[in-house]
């Protein structure tokens, strides 16, 4: 019995084996099948592709890149069939117009398996492409208006600017002193300085009565490099943050801070940049040419829109006389009863032109100093696209300090319906950072509907009144007088 199995399973062993190695036969024969034979070429051609073997590296061949064309004829040699391109549907080839999306899929056919469209279907379907095909060339048809509209401005302002170019040249400069003063120049100026002349008409309209001269700058650029030397030689983090805030302010590090914060976008003030250097310089040579102003935060914008239209020395003589000025001098010092000055007579002006909006401050304790600060300390440079500064910049060379605070009267009153829609939060939120496309053609109409004037008292006049009326106050409110 015992032999009997034995035998039995001896046959079932060898029964297994045989089947195992026919399986092992079939395998490769079953995967050769799933991949027909190439031809000898493409055999040649996958024989030299790179690979290894199961012991050790194939030596290096050429790798052939396989195109498009080539994938095709392993294809055709491979099925023995050519690619015929795709049939083209003559269905829609006499539109007029051929939309790059899906719309037109609402005429096709439904695949076989679904219903048939029905005649009525069949027709508001083509209703409906027609019409979306008609919004589109219509869309299409005001797009190219705009952009033509668009080229015909810049062209007439590339005209006027190469015109005013002339005049300012040709005519005006060389008679300043005689032809600034002229309505003429003062319309001209108005609508803008030409970019070649702008940085020379402003160093005019500023002047130079500090009588700078550029060996001065390099007196006062070569302290503050010695500064610098032994600032980074002595100096360490710990010492700039134990000092007062007025230190810091003055002292020369906090330029390379301020620097990296000016007009970001533009990417030529920061390390690395083109004008790093220079803004750099002025700002140094100023904090040693003024110690008693040294450097206040806001003052890297204005000598960065100098430096965009000036020379270096050039730059830092205008630089110096315009913070010279009486209304820049006052907020750069901090001179807090000047500036409370300044914006007392702001919002004489205020009343005056938008009284509504003004009630609406008043009702929430809204005053000038939130807004205005950051206005004038930079010259509208940092709140205004660059173009559009400039521009403002133009006629405030003109007409002085009554144009920075006619300007933010201006740009109240083109926010102006907002405005009244929105709290205390929101109204700082949004004249903190305005509108980024905010354009010169509507602030400078809202600026030219600004009347500078008050009871027949112009913006000198209402000033000097407002600092009478303060200082007898403050007479009256002295501890003398109530004893």
């Amino acid at each position: 019995m015992r032999k009997h199995l034995f035998k039995e399973a001896c046959l079932f062993k060898k029964a297994e084996r045989e089947g195992y190695y026919k399986l092992l036969n079939i395998v490769p024969c079953a995967i050769q099948n799933l991949f027909p034979k190439r031809t000898k070429e493409l055999k040649s051609v996958v024989h030299s592709a790179p690979g290894w073997k199961l012991f050790g590296k194939v030596p290096p061949r050429e790798n052939l890149q396989k195109t498009s064309k080539i994938i095709q004829q392993e294809y055709e040699a491979r099925t023995g069939r050519a690619c015929k391109p795709p049939p083209q549907s003559s269905r829609r080839k006499n539109f007029e117009f051929e939309p790059l999306s899906t719309t037109a899929l609402i005429l096709e056919d439904r695949p076989s398996n679904l219903p048939a469209k029905s005649v009525e279907e069949a027709l508001r379907h083509r209703q409906e492409y027609d019409e979306m095909v008609a919004e589109a060339k219509k869309r299409e048809i005001k797009e190219a208006h705009k952009r033509k509209k668009i080229m015909k401005e810049r062209f007439k302002q590339e005209e006027n600017i190469a015109s005013a170019m002339v005049i300012w040249i040709n005519e005006i400069l060389p008679n300043w002193e005689v032809m600034r003063s002229t309505r003429r120049v003062r319309e001209l100026w108005w609508q803008g300085l030409p970019p070649s002349v702008r940085g020379k008409v402003w160093s005019l309209a500023v002047g130079n009565e500090l009588n700078i001269t550029p060996e001065l700058y390099e007196i006062f650029l070569s302290r503050a490099k010695e500064r610098w030397k032994s600032f980074s030689e002595t100096s360490s983090e710990n010492d700039i943050e134990g000092v007062s805030v007025a230190d810091r302010e003055a002292s020369l590090e906090l330029i390379k801070l301020d620097i990296s914060r000016t007009f970001p976008s533009l990417y030529i003030f920061q390390k690395g940049g083109p004008y790093h250097d220079v803004l750099h310089s002025i700002l140094g040579a100023y904090t040693c040419y003024r110690p008693d102003v040294g450097y206040v935060q806001g003052m890297s914008f204005i000598a960065a829109v100098l430096i965009l239209n000036l020379e270096e020395a050039d730059a830092f003589i205008a630089f110096a006389n315009l913070l010279n000025k009486p209304c820049q001098l006052a907020f750069f010092r901090v001179d807090h009863s000047m500036m409370l000055k300044y914006f007392a007579t702001f919002e004489v002006f205020f009343e005056e032109n938008l009284s509504k909006l003004f009630l609406h401050f008043k009702s929430y304790s809204l005053t000038p100093d939130i807004y205005l600060i950051d206005w004038i300390f930079t010259l509208y440079s940092k709140s205004l696209p660059l173009d559009l500064a400039c521009r403002v910049w133009d006629v405030f060379c003109r007409d002085g300090e009554e144009f920075l605070f006619r300007t933010g009267l201006g740009i109240l009153r083109l926010y102006e319906d907002i405005l009244l829609q929105m709290d205390f939060i929101h109204i700082a939120q949004f004249l903190t950072k305005l509108p980024e496309d905010i354009t010169s053609e509507k602030l400078f109409s809202c600026i030219a509907a600004i009347q500078m004037q008050n009871s027949t008292k112009k913006w000198t006049q209402v000033f000097a009144s407002v600092m009478k009326d303060i200082k007898e106050g403050e007479k009256n409110n002295s501890p003398a007088l109530k004893s």
